[in-house]
């Protein structure tokens, strides 16, 4: 069974669900265009309207959503006779995505202590680090899901680099033979210890998501308290110099209007400069957290298509029409599922949960989005409907050529980066979503860069639609898989966790020292 075009509603306005933000009861909510924003507005009987910004460019919301897909859930959910969302997670039988990437916290100790943080130890009052074998528990959990067992799991915290076992753990997840193993990081332990990248490439790890807020230290001696520029460029200095087996780098800003958003340019050109290990900046617009009145939310709410404008503003590399959703790719992976005969990994978000855009860089001034020279719509559109008629075929290999054709039809070779041939492209096109973009590009001297973006939600502009269809996930000690941003917003799934499988700060440090506390 492969991923179904989505039942979603499309068009505007629409109807939805949505939270809240002072009860957390869910509340009806409606979807509408306004002076070409698209607004949600949401009535509780109790505590009165709310009115917020869902997406600030109307045209893009629409493009966004004629890619939505539903995906084929898990078949093993925790919680099987769920009627509501999301008070009961687990993952349970309403939701319709597998775990895309999952999320294990180690530790909320942190060796920096940040003004904007509220979740370290020192705030919290308690220390939430599972043991070696709660970690392991976690990870056999993923690897059990089904049908698609989960292949990517990203460590984080807290700051994951300090965990006592950190390396035995990213060496479990290689052994339970997880495709994708990646750390959340602030760069701190890669920049002071030139062997701690050695010690991560030989562990299995393969990207490192750098916290990168801006390119100067004024920014982050507001949200660090310290400069840490200089250990950004060690940190990734250290990686540069491995020569077997280098984990990627992703740098990870956190946008914040009027704030940094103003460099979200230097970021790129930062990026691009140091291509050889940077494969990709991830921007993620603030989710407000704790009580924000109407306008705050107005001067500081920062979307998606507000960062698609200021790229296009700040570098020229990208225009609006470069951009598409995340599950724009489904058609890979349903292609690969019915070909093999088996569920792959699929990626089916809500389509407005993020978009992004690839590049092939050959300098600073030379960036070439892949969408000026593939046709994407119509690629992907004929590469679903083979997808459809392969599923379930008695000779499913015979549509291979078939797929190559569709692939061939829709690239304009006239445009293509030079020195780029139709074949080249092809062994990218199929590698690229397994993280091997070098596979038959040798002596092709052009960089590949993914610039993408996800927006989490809060209180404000929580969509349950969004929560059901959620491909990030966190698991947990209790062998619970909890979408995001139910995690991290709304019910607050972080906090009960957390508390459950904690022990008080007091006791901790009498016990096991203040480092890091």
């Amino acid at each position: 069974m492969i991923a179904k075009e989505s039942a979603l509603k499309k068009g505007l306005p629409k109807d939805t669900q949505s939270l809240c933000p002072e009860c957390k009861k869910v509340v009806p909510a409606k979807i509408f265009e306004s002076e070409g924003k698209v607004l949600m507005e949401k009535n509780c009987p109790e505590h009165g309207k709310v009115t917020d910004v869902y997406w600030s460019n109307v045209d893009l919301y629409l493009k966004a959503e004629k890619f939505a897909y539903d995906g084929v859930g898990v078949s093993n959910a925790l919680i099987q006779n769920a009627k509501t969302c999301p008070d009961n997670c687990g993952l349970c039988n309403l939701h319709t995505s597998h775990t895309a990437l999952a999320n294990l916290d180690l530790t909320n100790r942190c060796n920096l202590k940040c003004p904007i943080c509220f979740a370290n130890a020192n705030q919290a009052g308690y220390v939430y680090e599972p043991s070696y074998e709660e970690v392991v528990k976690m990870l056999e959990t993923l690897r059990a899901e089904r049908p698609v067992p989960c292949t990517a799991v990203q460590f984080s915290g807290g700051e994951p680099t300090i965990y006592p076992r950190f390396f035995d753990v990213v060496r479990k997840a290689k052994e339970l033979n997880f495709a994708q193993i990646q750390i959340a990081t602030n760069g701190i332990k890669l920049a002071e210890d030139p062997e701690f990248a050695q010690k991560c490439a030989d562990a299995g790890l393969n990207t490192i998501y750098l916290q990168f807020d801006g390119v100067t230290d004024d920014i982050y001696m507001r949200t660090r308290a310290k400069p840490m520029m200089d250990v950004k460029l060690k940190a990734i200095e250290n990686v540069r110099k491995l020569k077997d087996s280098r984990p990627s780098i992703v740098l990870v800003p956190t946008l914040v209007k009027g704030f940094n958003d103003h460099q979200i340019g230097d970021i790129i050109r930062f990026a691009i400069k140091n291509s050889d290990v940077v494969r990709g900046v991830n921007f993620q617009p603030v989710a407000f957290t704790g009580r924000i009145d109407q306008k705050e939310r107005e001067e500081g709410r920062y979307t998606i298509p507000d960062l698609i404008k200021d790229i296009k503003d700040q570098t020229g590399y990208a225009k609006e029409e470069d951009w598409y959703p995340v599950p724009t790719v489904v058609p890979i992976s349903t292609y690969a599922s019915a070909l093999l005969g088996e569920q792959k990994v699929t990626f089916t978000p809500h389509p407005h949960c993020g978009m992004a855009t690839y590049w092939f860089v050959k300098d600073e001034n030379t960036v070439i989005p892949l969408t000026q020279f593939v046709d994407v719509e119509g690629l992907f559109r004929e590469l679903y409907d083979l997808s459809v008629k392969t599923e379930g075929a008695t000779f499913p290999k015979l549509s291979l050529l078939k797929a190559r054709k569709i692939l061939k039809d829709h690239l304009d070779e006239s445009k293509m980066p030079e020195g780029l041939t139709t074949h080249q492209f092809l062994e990218v096109l199929t590698n690229v979503f397994n993280n091997n973009t070098k596979e038959g590009l040798a002596k092709f001297s052009w960089g590949m860069m993914l610039i993408s973006s996800m927006h989490f939600q809060d209180d404000y502009n929580y969509d349950i639609e969004r929560v059901k269809r959620c491909v990030i996930h966190y698991v947990v000690p209790d062998g619970r898989i909890i979408p995001f941003c139910a995690y991290n917003g709304g019910p607050t799934y972080r906090t009960e966790v957390e508390k459950k499988f904690s022990v008080p700060l007091a006791e901790w440090r009498k016990t096991k020292g203040n480092e890091y506390t």
